[in-house]
């Protein structure tokens, strides 16, 4: 089985134009995000802590996420930029989340191919913030956080296939992508990431 599926929707050009003319909103939306997926990968290892043949790669990921999220506010701090008080909703995160099945074991498959699409995008859309850049440090740590966020696309599906049969997970996955597509798609154009 394919670990991964491309994104459904790829993001359009006017989404990295945004991006360019206000990248500080940019930076702040991806710190936000990262301080997301590092919650994620805990809440996984908290909710979860049963599924063990996960728990170390769930870590791994947390660890990851975290760095990422340091060396983000690190470049916020270089540019006089805060963290905001609160994080902010993401309504992008909450129109999939709503559409998990209810039962304890569809609800954990459910939530793994939304971490994984969700980490598609992100490593999608980092891809095209490098490829945006100029030469320079900036552009070597974006492309060396999407070729990451790609991999961790394909981590999720890995572990649901732990526990569930390729055919439930590439259902799945199919589904959530087309969905997250659309909601893509049907977005307001800003500068934030997700």
């Amino acid at each position: 089985m394919k670990l991964r599926m491309d994104v459904a929707v790829p993001t359009s050009s006017a989404w990295v134009d945004a991006v360019m003319e206000d990248f500080n909103t940019f930076l702040i939306s991806h710190a936000e995000c990262e301080r997301k997926a590092y919650a994620m990968a805990m809440s996984f290892v908290a909710k979860y802590p049963d599924r063990t043949a996960i728990i170390p790669e769930l870590i791994d990921i947390g660890i990851e996420e975290l760095e990422h999220f340091r060396d983000v506010y690190q470049l916020m701090a270089e540019r006089n930029l805060l963290l905001p008080h609160k994080i902010a909703e993401f309504d992008y995160a909450a129109e999939l989340v709503k559409l998990s099945r209810s039962t304890p074991d569809e609800r954990f498959l459910d939530r793994l191919m939304i971490a994984s699409v969700m980490e598609t995008r992100g490593g999608e859309r980092f891809r095209l913030v490098e490829e945006a850049l100029e030469p320079g440090p900036l552009k070597t740590f974006y492309k060396e956080l999407w070729t990451n966020e790609a991999k961790h696309g394909d981590v999720f599906v890995k572990m649901a296939l732990n526990y569930f049969s390729e055919e439930q997970v590439a259902d799945r996955l199919k589904y959530f992508n087309e969905i997250e597509g659309n909601i893509v798609a049907n977005s307001k154009i800003s500068a934030r990431l997700l």
